[in-house]
């Protein structure tokens, strides 16, 4: 295969867990999403609960996140406590999918913990809000007069995590190797372009 690893980050509602999972099927190879989140349970003993109340209400700190960075790049996990443990685990967690083998992984900052590694391709999905609203109604069963409350928090937690752990915004696309718009392409489409990239 041409790359090795796949990272997707993506808006709520445009579809890219379903795409993640098709492409998996597809290539042959895992997809690791909310599997990220149990393995760094059972590493920490925790429950999913409180790693989804410390995504949050992570901070948004820049100085706390070139801490943490710091921190991942050395390996080291202490002194940090709390929410960084949290972090540094979900990265480990990824670097020690990846040692197995290709992969694709889905959120959890995955392109930050695979930095440095060959084989790479960070990609992130978006798509039009009329596309959103719709397949939120849809995939999720969740009311009109609610979907767009439910946008607008899963995307402000999928951000404020993503920039208190890398120092970067989730939504500026110069820091991805690829945009995809599901809306434009469907599903299907998505599928098809990464599997002939990936390959």
């Amino acid at each position: 295969m041409r790359y090795r690893y796949l990272t997707i980050e993506r808006e709520y509602g445009s579809g890219g867990t379903e795409i993640a999972r098709e492409l998996s099927k597809a290539l042959h190879i895992p997809c690791y999403g909310h599997e990220i989140l149990e393995l760094t349970c059972e590493r920490l003993g925790i429950s999913e609960k409180k790693i989804e109340k410390y995504e949050e209400t992570v901070t948004n700190s820049f100085l706390f996140s070139v801490f943490l960075m710091s921190n991942s790049v050395t390996g080291r996990s202490e002194p940090v406590a709390g929410e960084g443990q949290i972090y540094l685990h979900e990265q480990a967690v990824i670097r020690d999918l990846a040692a197995k083998g290709p992969a694709i992984f889905l959120g959890h900052c995955a392109s930050e913990a695979l930095r440095g590694v060959n084989g790479v391709l960070s990609v992130f999905i978006r798509a039009d809000k009329a596309y959103k609203r719709a397949r939120i109604q849809t995939a999720y069963g969740i009311d009109e007069k609610n979907v767009e409350a439910t946008r607008k928090y899963y995307d402000k937690k999928r951000a404020n995590y993503y920039y208190a752990n890398t120092a970067r915004r989730w939504d500026d696309f110069s820091g991805y190797d690829l945009v995809l718009d599901s809306g434009t392409l469907g599903a299907a489409g998505c599928v098809a372009a990464l599997t002939g990239l990936m390959r």
